[in-house]
């Protein structure tokens, strides 16, 4: 049986997640890719609350890409938060940035965070970082991108 691991995408900004979704697909990986539209979305996706609440739906995922300028509860209060829960200090979280010259890298790096990554202008950049993710973890190479209904 193929392997199907879940990624969360904590991204509110609807051209990223495009974005994202088609360097998955181009990259050839079949991780369900699921998408918190903000800090207080992604946070009740672990608590497993809400449209959540399925866990068999929506597992624990493998792997956070996270954007820090989210609404409600940004990337670093969501990253704080998570590495509260000792069940989840392990857990691969990295975070998208829109500038190669961020100040708040180490401010991430200090709260959990294992990678500091620069989003892409356009898919075609993004399928090459995607490509180094799946290296670096455990994103399952395959024929389709499964999604959740989002």
């Amino acid at each position: 049986m193929e392997d199907k691991r879940t990624i969360l995408l904590a991204e509110d900004n609807a051209d990223d997640v495009l974005l994202t979704r088609i360097a998955f697909r181009k990259a050839r990986l079949v991780n369900r890719l699921v998408v918190a539209r903000d800090g207080e979305e992604a946070m009740a996706y672990f608590k497993g609350a809400g449209r959540f609440a399925d866990r068999k739906r929506f597992p624990i995922p493998i792997l956070v890409l996270l954007d820090l300028n989210m609404p409600k509860v940004t990337g670093f209060e969501f990253l704080e938060w998570l590495r509260k829960w000792k069940e989840f200090a392990t857990l691969p979280v990295a975070i998208l940035t829109s500038s190669e010259v961020d100040p708040y890298a180490n401010r991430a790096f200090e709260l959990g965070a294992n990678s500091f990554l620069v989003k892409p202008p356009d898919a075609g950049t993004l399928v090459a970082l995607v490509q180094r993710l799946h290296a670096g973890w455990e994103i399952v190479p395959g024929r389709e991108l499964l999604e959740s209904e989002n």
